[in-house]
C-alpha cells in the first residue's frame, strides 16, 4: 500500500491548473468550453462512458499502485488514449483529487451506517472496519488523514492538518470522516472493549493495510478476511491479569 504522493496539490492550484472555481466539496468548475461557465452541459452518452471508465481505471491504479501512478498507466486500464484522461482531469491533481473525495465520502457513509446501526460499541467499530476493508476505499485515502501520532501522544485527538494548504485541499470531506470515525473510537474506548492507545489514525491506517494481491479472488478474500481479524484481535483491550 502506497500512500506518498508527491501531487498532492492543493485547491488553489488545482482550480489555477483548470481555469475554474472549487465548490465546497472540491469539485472543479471549468472557466469555459464544454461544462464551463455557470451553466453544464450534460455530457455525450460516449463522453460519459469514457468517464466512467476513466474513474473505474482511476480507482484500481491508484488503489494498486499508489497515487503515484502515471496518467498513462490510468489511460490503458481505461483502454483510452491518454488525451481522452487530460480533455475530462486537465492535471494528474484534478484526477487525484476527485478519487480521494468520492472515495472519503464512501467511508464517511459507512463509518455513519456503522454508527447508526449498531447498538454494542466494539460491533459498530468492527462493522466499520470489514465493511471499509471489503469496498477497498482504505487504499485511497489522502494521504494526510493516516498521520500516525508519536508515542505518548493523547490518543484521543483525531490526525491533524499539516496547515492551511493540506486543510484547503483535505476539505469538509475528510473532517466529516475523522468526526465520526472518532466517534466510533471514543464509543468502543468508553465501553472499555479498544486498547486506550488506539487513535483515529490507527483504525484509519488499518482500513489501508491490504493483505498481498493472489491471483485466486478466493484466496484473496480469505488473506484479507484473515489479515483483519489478526488487526482487529490487536485493536481489542485485553482484560487485566
Amino acid at each position: 500500500m502506497h500512500i506518498h504522493d508527491p501531487h498532492w496539490a492543493p485547491v488553489a492550484s488545482v482550480a489555477s491548473v483548470t481555469g475554474g472555481a472549487v465548490d465546497p466539496g472540491g469539485h472543479i468548475g471549468g472557466g469555459g468550453g464544454a461544462g464551463g461557465g455557470s451553466r453544464t452541459s450534460p455530457l455525450r452518452v460516449d463522453a460519459q462512458r469514457n468517464l466512467e471508465h476513466v474513474l473505474r481505471a482511476a480507482r484500481e491504479v491508484f488503489g494498486e499502485l499508489g497515487y503515484g501512478a502515471p496518467m498513462e498507466d490510468v489511460a490503458r486500464r481505461a483502454r483510452v488514449g491518454v488525451g481522452t484522461v487530460y480533455r475530462r482531469f486537465p492535471s494528474k491533481d484534478v484526477l487525484v483529487r476527485r478519487i480521494a473525495e468520492e472515495e472519503t465520502a464512501r467511508l464517511t457513509e459507512q463509518a455513519r451506517a456503522a454508527l447508526g446501526q449498531e447498538d454494542e460499541a466494539w460491533s459498530a467499530l468492527s462493522r466499520f472496519l470489514r465493511t471499509s476493508v471489503a469496498s477497498g476505499a482504505g487504499r485511497l485515502l489522502p494521504p494526510q488523514v493516516l498521520q500516525v501520532q508519536p508515542a505518548g501522544a493523547e490518543a484521543t485527538r483525531v490526525p491533524q492538518q499539516r496547515g492551511a494548504a493540506e486543510d484547503a485541499a483535505s476539505g469538509a470531506g475528510v473532517a466529516a470522516l475523522l468526526e465520526v470515525v472518532g466517534q466510533l473510537v471514543e464509543r468502543a474506548r468508553t465501553a472499555g472493549e479498544l486498547r486506550a492507545d488506539v487513535s483515529v489514525a490507527d483504525v484509519l491506517l488499518v482500513i489501508a493495510t491490504a493483505a498481498p494481491s493472489l491471483p485466486d479472488p478466493a484466496h484473496q478474500a480469505a488473506a484479507s478476511a484473515r489479515l483483519l481479524d489478526i488487526l482487529l484481535d490487536g485493536l481489542r483491550s485485553r482484560p487485566a491479569a
